[in-house]
């Protein structure tokens, strides 16, 4: 957990899960995890986050959106390490990107392929059974 510098703004987790639409378990099992930190004030009392962990959630939330797992972003944040270079991150991050865009075309090419097999069944069974769903028999 980081020290607030002074006059350092910092967000409570409640007010910060309501304006990202998340829950304040989510913000601290990252926290659990070791994807996102948070900061404490010198009087110890709230537990905050400063606009630029703010900015990480954010990154985060984004990240899981085109799916990667806290496994990966828990690399990422390795990669990023104690210096906070984002430049030693972003070729590990451009890398998990290129696995998922590789593993979402193989799952595009099998649905692809599943699709034409159920549109050829159908037709199949149209066929056999002169009959169409739709007709009522």
């Amino acid at each position: 957990m980081d020290n607030l510098k002074d006059g350092e703004e910092i967000t409570p987790i409640g007010d910060l899960a309501i304006s990202l639409g998340l829950t304040t378990r989510t913000i601290r099992y990252w926290e659990e995890v070791g994807i996102i930190d948070s900061v404490q004030r010198s009087d110890g009392a709230t537990r905050g986050f400063t606009p630029y962990y703010v900015r990480r959630l954010k990154f985060i939330m984004k990240l899981k959106e085109l799916g990667l797992t806290i496994k990966e972003m828990q690399e990422l944040y390795a990669a990023y390490g104690e210096a906070k270079q984002t430049e030693r991150m972003v070729p590990k991050l451009i890398e998990m990107l290129d696995d998922h865009i590789d593993k979402i075309d193989q799952k595009m090419a099998k649905l692809a392929s599943l699709r034409k097999e159920i549109i050829s069944y159908r037709q199949q069974m149209s066929k056999k059974f002169g009959a169409d769903r739709d007709s009522g028999s």
